[in-house]
């Protein structure tokens, strides 16, 4: 059974994201947030290290230390990190693009990815490959860094860093089948690129509630 649920980020506004989503969707689970603004920012600054897979692994065994019955990370740039994690806790824990990334990998087809992060672009793609060596499907994957998208995101700008991002994906569309939005702060885009583009535009949050809530409730 799972009565405890550890979100842990790496982005302040995905704690107010994920926050009511699961108290409304799972009101009777017990659920805890972690934030730690510091491991992106040195993501980006330098790249994956020893000291972040530590950092990572410490967090997931002081969310395994709180109870937790799950452990759920909303950063994609985590992704490498997080499989060391997994080694060393004996708790289960969840990739916020698991889900994501298993449904963009179960059909053939061309696949663009969208990062607005450096960080983000090796561990997402090499996740997305993963799941497309499970599902065993012919997919090809382009990836695509927009950069001053997340700048802009940072600075306050929301309406310019949602411009930077639907002029990337127009371009984009123009060699995929489907887009993946790589990172959960591009989420509120997926609606209204996929009218836009007239293709699919996935993306992890909506996926994730799902996939959790299933499976709180299988374990009942």
């Amino acid at each position: 059974m799972i009565r405890r649920i550890a979100f842990i980020h790496t982005v302040a506004l995905l704690v107010e994201r994920f926050r009511p989503r699961f108290q409304s969707e799972l009101p009777q689970a017990d659920c805890f947030h972690m934030l730690d603004e510091s491991v992106l920012q040195d993501l980006m600054r330098g790249g994956p290290s020893p000291g972040i897979t530590r950092r990572i692994t410490t967090l997931a065994a002081l969310a395994a230390d709180a109870g937790a019955d799950l452990i759920v990370f909303t950063c994609s740039s985590t992704s490498p990190a997080i499989d060391t994690a997994r080694q060393q806790v004996s708790v289960p824990i969840l990739k916020i693009d698991d889900p994501l990334y298993a449904l963009a990998a179960g059909t053939d087809g061309r696949v663009g990815l969208i990062c607005t992060t450096s960080s983000t672009v090796g561990p997402s793609r090499a996740l997305l490959e993963a799941h497309v060596r499970e599902t065993g499907r012919k997919v090809q994957v382009k990836s695509v860094l927009c950069g001053e998208a997340f700048d802009a995101l940072m600075g306050g700008n929301r309406d310019l860093h949602d411009r930077l991002v639907g002029e990337a994906a127009a371009v984009l569309a123009q060699q995929v089948d489907r887009i993946v939005l790589a990172q959960a702060s591009l989420a509120h885009l997926a609606e209204p690129l996929a009218a836009q583009l007239r293709l699919p535009v996935l993306a992890s949050p909506e996926l994730l509630v799902r996939h959790v809530v299933d499976r709180v409730r299988a374990a009942s």
